[in-house]
């Protein structure tokens, strides 16, 4: 194939290239969930009950499954620390949940969703002793911070991968919310996509330009939705489907097609999802909240984060920061079954045009 190509094409080897990337930010991502010897001296007395509330169950597998091995993490390494959860709550709940953590003396409070966050801001002006991490929202005031693990240079990764898989031209997304969060990672997945696919149509391997279809489900979890969503779109013709929904159960109706002879590729989302699709995994975005959370709860022991001062906290944390990891599982960067036809695939780069 190679042969046949003008002068000035850069044989690009994908899975060469994406490994090499995660590979040069191994040293700062974490791989496991094994709490090293014990975290800084206690915190203030008022400051050693943290919580977390849960926008789904914990056995999601996916987005709270994580954020609670992160919570596991921090009670690990800090042997002072004590922390409970509360899993499943909606969002007009989480004002009555809050009110009954601070009743119960837990003085740090992690909320988990982003429709969490007016809930938190609120209950942030009526308890101004008690410290309150918001993720993925944009509110804060002086005891109230935010956080995020952020995913778009994943799935802008993951993107040229679909687009180097596709036989169809065609790629699916099952999106839960239109948040900023979601938003941004369609449009990184799509860009990705599109930057591989459109060669491959232009040199006749694709039946037609590249095509990124969305399905909105209105739910981070929701199992049943999620596998109409699947079928919809592997119905419209998508070969290969990313997702926001906390569970494996796009994964699973991928490797369901596939094993009627019809492959579907999909990407594991926030969790490990290998074993839950071992021939149609290619790769996926996994999180390690624990990085974020042993260092709010690090700087709160030594005293850096105070109720008067967290307005300005806002983390933002990539794959620099070891928040997250290109993968199918810990580790497997790709699944070495894709590694050789990632390997076939030729594209131009557009900064130098070879």
């Amino acid at each position: 194939m190679g042969s046949k190509l003008p002068a000035g094409y850069l044989k690009w080897i994908l899975a060469i290239a994406l490994t090499a990337i995660v590979s040069s930010v191994s040293t700062w991502a974490v791989v496991t969930y094994v709490g090293p010897s014990p975290g800084p001296a206690p915190a203030p007395t008022e400051y050693t009950k943290a919580a977390w509330i849960y926008v789904g169950p914990i056995g999601d597998y996916g987005w709270t499954h994580a954020h609670n091995l992160g919570r596991l993490y921090v009670d690990s390494y800090f042997p002072w620390l004590t922390t409970h959860y509360v899993e499943s709550v909606s969002e007009g709940d989480c004002p009555s949940v809050i009110d009954s953590l601070v009743a119960k003396g837990y003085t740090i409070i992690f909320t988990t969703s982003f429709g969490f966050m007016d809930a938190t801001l609120e209950a942030a002006k009526e308890y101004p002793d008690i410290m309150f991490f918001h993720c993925s929202g944009y509110k804060r005031w002086d005891n109230m911070g935010t956080y995020f693990a952020e995913f778009y240079q994943l799935y802008y990764l993951n993107g040229l991968m679909a687009g180097a898989l596709t036989k169809t031209g065609k790629a699916g997304y099952v999106a839960a919310y239109p948040i900023p969060e979601v938003i941004r990672h369609i449009n990184a997945f799509a860009i990705g996509f599109a930057e591989v696919a459109e060669q491959r149509y232009a040199r006749g391997e694709l039946p037609n330009p590249p095509e990124v279809h969305v399905v909105w489900i209105h739910e981070w979890y929701d199992p049943v939705a999620a596998r109409q969503a699947a079928e919809t779109l592997i119905g419209m013709g998508c070969d290969v489907l990313a997702f926001t929904e906390d569970s494996p159960t796009v994964i699973e109706v991928c490797q369901e097609y596939h094993d009627r002879g019809q492959p579907v590729y999909s990407f594991a989302h926030y969790s490990p999802m290998y074993q839950y699709g071992p021939d149609v995994v290619v790769s996926g975005q996994l999180v390690h909240w624990e990085v974020i959370y042993q260092d709010i709860i690090t700087k709160i022991a030594l005293g850096i984060y105070t109720p008067h001062n967290l307005r300005n906290v806002d983390y933002w944390w990539m794959l620099h920061e070891g928040a997250v990891e290109l993968g199918c599982d810990y580790g497997m960067p790709i699944n070495p079954k894709f590694e050789a036809p990632l390997k076939s695939v030729w594209v131009i780069d557009k900064v130098s045009g070879q």
